[in-house]
């Protein structure tokens, strides 16, 4: 029975909104970089994080090569790179000087010096599910932009990330709404 007002729209991927990150790996020595929005937080202690690749992603190879890989959060001044990172792949195009890169920890997984925040990965496992494969990775490190911080902690105004609703728009984050673990403490049921 249907609730009154609601409409079903079918099985989609409709949740959103979802990050705009750019995900890097080495392939065959070189950094490669792919826009990814299927990317979630998955652990605290470890703290990892999970991206989800479209199994024909030419980025795969560098993964599975090094073990290792990037989530680098744009801001909205880079819409048009990190578009462009969405539309060529890397088996067609050399994407290793699109960015200027820097390396961490691992020394194999390429980040982008001008996105304002940058997660060093190791890969935790591999998941196939169905279309997609499901890369686990542990947050080995995060570096972000000195200007990009409050108080010592990652300013997401500063940072202006994008987000990406399921038809393929790219949309800003929106205003403070209320603090988390705080606000439910006025609900009165």
């Amino acid at each position: 029975m249907m609730t009154p007002g609601k409409v079903a729209v079918g099985t989609k991927n409709l949740f959103m909104p979802s990050p705009v990150t750019l995900v890097g790996a080495n392939v065959n020595g070189k950094p490669n970089f792919l826009t990814v929005a299927w990317c979630s937080i998955v652990n605290n202690f470890p703290p990892m994080v999970s991206i989800s690749l479209y199994r024909i992603r030419h980025t795969r190879a560098g993964i599975k090569e090094n073990g290792t890989f990037s989530v680098n959060i744009p801001s909205s001044r880079q819409v048009e790179v990190t578009d462009y990172c969405g539309i060529f792949s890397g088996k067609n195009v050399d994407k290793s000087r699109v960015f200027d890169c820097f390396y961490g920890k691992l020394k194999s997984a390429p980040m982008i010096v001008s996105c304002p925040m940058n997660m060093e990965c190791s890969l935790h496992s591999t998941h196939s599910i169905g279309t997609h494969d499901l890369y686990i990775g542990n947050i080995v490190e995060i570096y972000v932009d000195e200007d990009c911080l409050t108080d010592g902690m990652p300013d997401i105004r500063r940072i202006d990330p994008m987000v990406c609703t399921w038809k393929g728009n790219y949309w800003l984050i929106g205003e403070f709404v209320a603090k988390t673990f705080d606000a439910g403490k006025r609900y009165k049921p």
